[in-house]
């Protein structure tokens, strides 16, 4: 969002310019009443964090931004265009308002469209940039779900979230895909565009146990495992176990997952099975039938079983996702979903690659190396 409001000012300094000069840049007309001198940098401190921006110099008369003299007024005001050009749309009469509120005299129904245009490639450029770069060893996949209008009538639709981590170790926010269900074609579909963008080198998808996902992952990864998320399954299992007993039961069944290494998490699974089969038939019946998916992790001793096992990354990232959409409420479009969903996902993500590596980069070396 900070880069997009940085974007934003740059744009709206170029209009402003050329208003005052009588001409665009590098515009031969007998109305210019002055030229461009080139740029000087101004730092400009906001509520969403730092920008420098690159402010346009004047020969003669000079030039003074707009957020110079109306700061509060005008940051106010260029948040809540970015906000709306991702709910709404921002048509040439909202944006030549915006611009009359700042001072800015107007606006060519051009230079609105350029705006416009460039706030969705932005977003556009980051759901389909190259991956190609270097092979990404672990995914996490998941679905956000909120409520758009359709044909008159409220309905869910969901947006694929697919995250990675790189060969260097770091995480990235890989793909970000509406569908109007989860579906094993779905699934398909989003995995063939990813390695359509050059993504390579998948060793372990981590993910639910929702059945059409399953199947797009086996077929689409076929060199791959499959972990289902330990925390989805210990939930998975719980539902059948009575509620005096939950806390007793999950204090031994958490113990399975924090084993050393999978014999040791066999031997205490055996044991609570052996403990509960017949106080718990359900509950042990899938355990038992889901155990073998959920130990996949262990075959990766050399990476931090934490990060892994289950899809903690991806319940943090919806989580700041739907903190933010809940303020929107119904979208009035799904346009409008991606577009807001898809820049909060940049927003979350941009500290990723300057942050601590998410799994150590010797380890991520040595497991492609092998």
């Amino acid at each position: 969002m900070l880069e997009m409001l940085q974007w934003l000012c740059n744009e709206l300094m170029e209009a402003e310019v050329s208003n005052q000069l009588g001409a665009e840049k590098s515009e031969h007309t007998a109305q210019r009443k002055s030229h461009r001198s080139g740029y000087r940098p101004r730092r400009l401190d906001t509520r969403m964090g730092t920008m420098y921006l690159l402010v346009p110099k004047v020969r003669k008369g000079g030039y003074i931004p707009f957020f110079i003299t109306e700061r509060k007024r005008s940051e106010a005001a260029l948040i809540s265009v970015v906000q709306e050009a991702y709910i709404q749309g921002v048509s040439t009469r909202r944006m030549e308002k915006l611009a009359q509120s700042l001072g800015i005299e107007s606006l060519s129904a051009g230079q609105v469209s350029e705006m416009t245009r460039g706030l969705n490639e932005q977003v556009e450029a980051f759901r389909n940039r190259d991956l190609s770069g270097q092979p990404y060893p672990f995914l996490w996949v998941d679905a956000l779900y909120e409520k758009i209008r359709q044909d008159g009538r409220v309905i869910s639709m969901a947006i694929l979230v697919v995250c990675g981590v790189n060969g260097e170790g770091f995480r990235e926010v890989l793909a970000a895909e509406p569908m109007m269900e989860e579906s094993k074609e779905t699934y398909k579909q989003l995995f063939t565009a990813l390695k359509a963008r050059g993504l390579t080198g998948v060793q372990l998808v981590v993910s639910d146990a929702h059945p059409g996902l399953r199947e797009a992952i086996k077929e689409s990864f076929p060199a791959a495992s499959w972990q289902r998320c330990k925390v989805h399954f210990m939930r998975n299992i719980m539902a059948h176990v009575p509620h005096h007993e939950k806390e007793t039961f999950a204090a031994q069944l958490k113990q399975i997952w924090l084993a050393p290494n999978r014999d040791i998490a066999l031997q205490r699974a055996e044991s609570l099975i052996n403990t509960y089969c017949k106080r718990f038939p359900k509950a042990i019946e899938t355990l038992e039938n889901g155990l073998d998916d959920s130990f996949q992790f262990f075959a990766f001793n050399q990476i931090d079983p934490r990060k892994i096992s289950s899809t903690n990354l991806m319940e943090r990232l919806n989580r700041e996702v739907r903190r933010r959409t809940n303020v929107v409420g119904i979208f009035p479009h799904a346009d409008a979903y991606l577009r807001l969903t898809t820049a909060f996902l940049m927003e979350y993500a941009e500290d990723w690659p300057t942050a601590r590596n998410y799994i150590k980069k010797d380890a991520i070396q040595k497991l492609l190396a092998a």
